[in-house]
């Protein structure tokens, strides 16, 4: 499960580093880190996509600007223009994404990458000092060295077709089970897209090859680490590095430095 996440990542440095094109137009208050991202927030996704008026031209990366959460294109309008509410569809079971009606179409034609520098989970825990009642802390995941995720996602356009409108676009993260160390804090966790792999996932003008959406080997996400956090990532209404400090008691993300090829808890 992905339900939150952080992110530091800025379109048109995104775009610098993976060569791609920004096609955002963002203005200069959405080019802020997110360290509580939550889904309906609009998110930076990285697709693959040909040129409208040059079709024949190999296809390009982009960077584009969906809502996390994704709308299938058949949902119909609540009012004109508005999308009817139904099941927030952020995440995706990798396993089941090629047959169920909101995602297959998707699977086949639109998949995307979202960058994020680390997700949340929260593990029940016992708390002694709460009189033994549990309690849910939350836990950060990300890269030792702090490298930047990239996240198999899906991606969709909606658009109300009896109004003169801007397509919506949105998307959802896939999730697979969790392995190795990461089975500790949750059952599920989002499908890491290694860097080998983005080219078949995101290629716009063939299937992905059905290995990408199994349950990847636990060497994937051997150099994830995992460290209990401020309980202040709890209301979305917090959103600050602050919300990446260790909870009391735990050891600073620099300490007990895990090895690369190691998961660690820390």
């Amino acid at each position: 499960m992905c339900g939150r996440y952080a992110t530091t990542a800025n379109p048109a440095r995104l775009a610098a580093e993976l060569d791609a094109v920004d096609e955002t137009g963002d203005p200069p208050d959405l080019d802020r880190p997110n360290y509580n991202v939550a889904p309906t927030n609009q998110v930076l996704t990285v697709v693959e996509r040909h040129d409208h008026d040059h079709p024949d031209a190999d296809p390009t990366l982009r960077i584009r600007r969906m809502r996390w959460g994704l709308i299938p294109v058949w949902t119909k309008a609540s009012e004109p223009g508005v999308p009817a509410k139904g099941k927030p569809l952020f995440n995706a079971r990798a396993d089941r994404a090629e047959t169920a009606p909101s995602f297959r179409d998707a699977v086949k034609r639109r998949r995307c990458l979202v960058p994020m520098d680390g997700w949340y989970e929260w593990l029940v825990e016992d708390a002694p000092a709460a009189k033994g009642k549990a309690v849910k802390q939350p836990y950060f995941m990300s890269h030792a060295d702090g490298s930047r995720l990239y996240m198999a996602g899906l991606w969709s356009t909606w658009r109300d077709r009896s109004q003169e409108m801007d397509p919506i676009l949105s998307c959802t993260i896939l999730t697979t089970d969790a392995v190795g160390d990461l089975t500790r804090i949750h059952d599920r966790m989002p499908l890491v897209m290694p860097r080998e792999h983005w080219a078949a996932w995101l290629d716009p003008d063939h299937p992905a090859p059905h290995e990408l959406l199994e349950t990847p080997p636990p060497d994937r996400v051997s150099d994830i680490v995992a460290r209990p956090v401020s309980s202040l990532v709890n209301s979305v209404r917090n959103n600050g590095p602050e919300l990446l400090t260790p909870a009391p008691g735990a050891p600073s993300a620099g300490a007990d430095a895990p090895q690369t090829g190691q998961t660690t808890l820390i």
